[in-house]
C-alpha cells in the first residue's frame, strides 16, 4: 500500500494545476516573508532591547535562524512535495493528529491571526492616507479580506502573477529606500556603547532578546507557505528548494540593511519612539512627501501579504479534509479553477472575525507562538525522514546535518518557551486553542469510514 501522502489526488476531477514557475515560486516566499513587518517591527525590537547593538543583534539572529529553516524547508520540499507543506510532513513523521492540530492552529491562530494582523496595518495605512477616521480601519480591513478571498477562488495564476509585480515592486522601493538612508544622512545613530541596558545582564537579559526576536522572527516568518503549494510548482524537486533559499537568502540582506538605515538615520531611542519607523524615515531623507510616498508602499506591501496568505494556506484545509479530518466540501477542487474554493472563502471569513475584535500587537503575539511550536516540529520532521526516508530524493540535502535542523528546533523551542514568561496570556491562550484540537480530532477521526 502506498503512504498517504503519494495516493491519488483524492478530490473528484482534475487535480491541481502546475502553473508556477521559478520566478513565480520565488516572488510568492518572498511576499510570504515581506509584509507589515519590516515597515512596523523594528520599532517593536527597538523597544524591547534599546539598544543598537541589541537592535541589530535581533535582527541578525533571526536571519540566521530563518536560514536555518530555509535549508531544513527546502530539504523536506523534495522528500515530501505534497499539497499542504508542513501538515503532510508531520502526517508521515509524527501522526495524523500531529498534522490535524497544525492545520487547526493555522485556521484558528497562526494564519488567521497574522492575515488579520496585516489586514488591520493595511486599513490603518489606507485610512491615513485617505484622511479616514479610525473607526474605518475595522470595516476595511473586513473588506478587503473579503475581496481578495473572492479574487483567489478563481485559481492560483492570476493571484501569482499580481504576486510577481507587487513583491518585485516592494523590494525594489525597499532597496531604494535604504540606499537613500546612507545616501543622504551624514550623522550616524549607530552607537556601539552601551551594548546592552543599563543594570540588564545574565538570565534577564537572555529573556529580553528571546522577547525581541517575537516581532522580529513574525517579520522573517513566511517562508513555509510556498510548501503549501508544492503541486502547484512546475519541476517541484528543482524549483521548490531553489526558490526557499533564494527567498530567504534576499530577505535577510533587506531586513538587515534596513534595520542598519533605521537605526542610523533615526537612532535607537527615534526608532523605539515611533510607530511607523519607514515612514519616519523616508521624511527625514525627503520630507513629507517621503512620508506618503512610504506610507503607499506599505499599502502595497501589506495587500501583496494578504494576497499571499489567501492563496497559500486553505490548501492546507484542503489536504485536511481529503483525509476525511475536516468538512468534506473542503476538499473539493473548482472544476474551472481548479482551486480550493471553499477553503479559501473560510480563511477569508475567519481572518475577517480576527480583524474586527483585536489588535495589530495582540494578533502578532498571538501568531508567532503557535507558529514556532510548528517550526520546532518541521526541524525533527527532518531528522524522522532521514531515518524513515534514507533513500528519498534529496537534491538540496541540508548543509551540516544534523546540526541545522538541531539548532533550527532549539531556536525555535527557546522562543515558544520564552513566550511564556515574556507573553504569558498569549501563550496560554495559543497552548488551550491547540488543546481544544485533540478532541475534535478525535471527533472527526470517528466520523470518517
Amino acid at each position: 500500500m502506498l503512504p498517504r501522502t503519494l495516493m491519488a489526488n483524492p478530490s473528484p476531477g482534475p487535480g491541481f494545476a502546475r502553473t508556477l514557475t521559478l520566478f513565480d515560486a520565488t516572488m510568492i516566499a518572498i511576499s510570504g516573508i515581506i509584509g507589515s513587518g519590516i515597515f512596523i517591527n523594528p520599532a517593536v525590537v527597538a523597544r524591547t532591547v534599546q539598544t543598537p547593538v541589541l537592535i541589530l543583534a535581533v535582527w541578525i539572529a533571526g536571519g540566521v535562524i530563518a536560514l536555518l529553516g530555509a535549508f531544513v524547508f527546502a530539504e523536506l520540499s523534495t522528500v515530501m512535495p505534497r499539497v499542504g507543506g508542513q501538515y503532510a510532513f508531520f502526517r508521515e513523521a509524527f501522526h495524523p493528529l500531529v498534522a490535524f492540530l497544525h492545520g487547526w492552529a493555522l485556521l484558528l491562530i497562526v494564519q488567521s491571526g497574522a492575515t488579520a494582523a496585516v489586514a488591520v496595518a493595511f486599513a490603518q495605512y489606507v485610512s491615513r492616507l485617505a484622511g479616514l477616521g479610525p473607526e474605518t480601519v475595522s470595516p476595511l480591513a473586513v473588506a478587503v479580506l473579503l475581496g481578495v478571498a473572492g479574487f483567489h477562488a478563481l485559481g492560483i495564476k492570476p493571484g501569482a502573477v499580481l504576486i510577481d509585480v507587487i513583491t518585485f515592486t516592494k523590494t525594489l522601493a525597499l532597496v531604494l529606500l535604504i540606499i537613500g538612508a546612507f545616501v543622504l544622512t551624514r550623522e550616524s545613530g549607530i552607537a556601539l556603547v552601551p551594548a546592552v541596558p543599563e543594570g540588564l545582564g545574565g538570565l534577564p537579559l537572555v529573556s529580553v532578546f528571546f522577547h525581541g526576536l517575537v516581532p522580529a522572527m513574525f517579520a522573517y516568518g513566511g517562508w513555509q507557505n510556498l510548501n503549501y503549494i508544492a503541486e502547484e510548482v512546475r519541476d517541484p524537486m528543482r524549483n521548490l528548494p531553489r526558490a526557499i533559499l533564494i527567498a530567504v537568502f534576499c530577505v535577510i540582506a533587506v531586513y538587515v540593511s534596513a534595520n542598519v538605515a533605521y537605526v542610523h538615520v533615526l537612532s535607537a531611542p527615534g526608532l523605539a519612539a515611533t510607530q511607523t519607523p519607514a515612514a519616519d524615515l523616508a521624511a527625514r531623507l525627503v520630507g513629507e512627501t517621503g512620508a506618503r510616498l512610504v506610507s503607499l508602499l506599505i499599502v502595497v506591501s501589506t495587500f501583496g501579504f494578504l494576497n499571499l496568505s489567501l492563496l497559500t494556506a486553505p490548501r492546507v484545509y484542503y489536504a485536511m479534509a481529503a483525509d476525511g479530518l475536516f468538512f468534506r466540501s473542503l476538499a473539493r477542487l473548482s472544476p474551472r479553477f481548479r482551486a480550493p474554493t471553499a477553503a479559501i472563502l473560510l480563511q477569508g471569513a475567519l481572518a475577517a472575525v480576527l480583524a474586527l475584535s483585536s489588535s495589530y500587537d495582540r494578533l502578532l503575539g498571538y501568531a508567532v507562538f503557535a507558529d514556532w511550536v510548528f517550526f520546532a516540529l518541521s526541524g525533527a520532521a527532518l531528522l524522522v525522514f532521514r531515518r524513515t526516508l534514507p533513500d528519498a530524493a534529496r537534491p538540496f540535502p541540508t548543509p551540516g546535518y544534523p546540526w541545522v535542523p538541531l539548532l533550527f528546533v532549539l531556536a525555535s523551542s527557546g522562543i515558544v518557551l520564552n513566550t511564556y514568561f515574556a507573553d504569558t496570556r498569549n501563550a496560554l491562550t495559543g497552548t488551550a486553542i491547540i488543546a481544544a484540537g485533540v478532541p475534535v480530532y478525535f471527533l472527526w477521526r470517528g466520523r470518517t469510514p
